[in-house]
């Protein structure tokens, strides 16, 4: 009888891990539906030739949001990247059966952004130099790079006691981050959601403390110095020392941004082409 009921219990146990498992991949479709209503204006303005024929790497990818995008805009090809790929039972799955509804390209790999051999083979393999656009959709505060700075926040801190890093907070390096994202595509769009006080269970080395607004500011201004930032939400602005102002102010009211950054050389040609389109009219 004993053994009977720990069969029991073990069953039991097995079919509320397979339901959570379950409740996470929602949550991951329904989540990145609503991400992907934010983040599809930071592409192209251009309804009728939004995406036609363009290239996508998504990095931290869900994937969830190459579907929705594959399905709405038809790319030529988005190659996907997240080092905890395996988390999604769905991947494979998704990768191949996209094949028998869209005329996207779609490529899943398991790899870090940080794993510079690994992502070199694969963009040898699929034949790309450059991206048309870069995704980091909730993974751009993964992307830490420098010092630990979880001292400064918690006195209690102690990185040579916490030999996992596990409660470390690297600081984020925007000026080696962006440029490493700029090699490898022409726009770079950023999307954001935060919690200051929910903890990230994804974080890996360190690297996954959220923001602070003080961060933010201090990445904003730098990045407006040397690159065309164009915001989405929670406001549309061009991001000068206006537009910095009011988004500052804004920030610690919002709980998602979304936002691109590209070359201001990329800004220049756009105006004389939009130029150029208009006296054609």
């Amino acid at each position: 009888m004993a053994c009977d009921n720990n069969d029991l219990v073990e069953r039991l146990l097995e079919c509320e891990n397979e339901l959570k498992n379950r409740e996470d991949d929602l949550r991951t479709w329904t989540d990145s539906m609503g991400e992907l209503c934010e983040i599809e204006d930071a592409f192209e303005p251009d309804e009728r030739k939004k995406l036609h024929g363009k290239t996508i790497l998504d990095i931290g990818t869900d994937c969830v949001k190459p579907l929705y995008i594959a399905l709405k805009y038809e790319p030529a090809k988005i190659v996907g990247i997240n080092e905890g790929l395996s988390i999604y039972s769905f991947a494979s799955t998704l990768e191949q059966k996209s094949k028998l509804f869209t005329k996207t390209e779609i490529r899943l790999y398991k790899c870090s952004f940080f794993d510079k051999e690994t992502l070199g083979k694969i963009l040898k393999k699929g034949k790309e130099a450059r991206f048309d656009f870069i995704l980091v959709s909730n993974t751009l505060h993964h992307l830490r790079t420098g010092e630990c700075v979880a001292g400064k926040r918690d006195k209690k801190h102690d990185c040579e006691r916490d030999e996992t890093e596990k409660n470390c907070i690297y600081r984020f390096e925007e000026q080696e981050i962006f440029r490493a994202l700029l090699e490898l595509g022409k726009r770079v769009i950023v999307y954001e959601s935060f919690d200051p006080n929910a903890r990230d269970n994804d974080k890996v080395r360190g690297r996954g403390g959220y923001f602070t607004t003080k961060e933010w500011k201090e990445t904003f201004k730098n990045l407006s110095e040397r690159y065309r930032v164009e915001f989405i939400t929670p406001l549309r602005c061009h991001l000068d020392k206006k537009g910095l102002d009011s988004l500052t102010a804004t920030l610690r009211q919002v709980d998602c941004i979304c936002f691109y950054v590209e070359g201001k050389n990329v800004e220049l040609h756009n105006q004389m082409t939009e130029t150029s389109n208009q006296t054609n009219r």
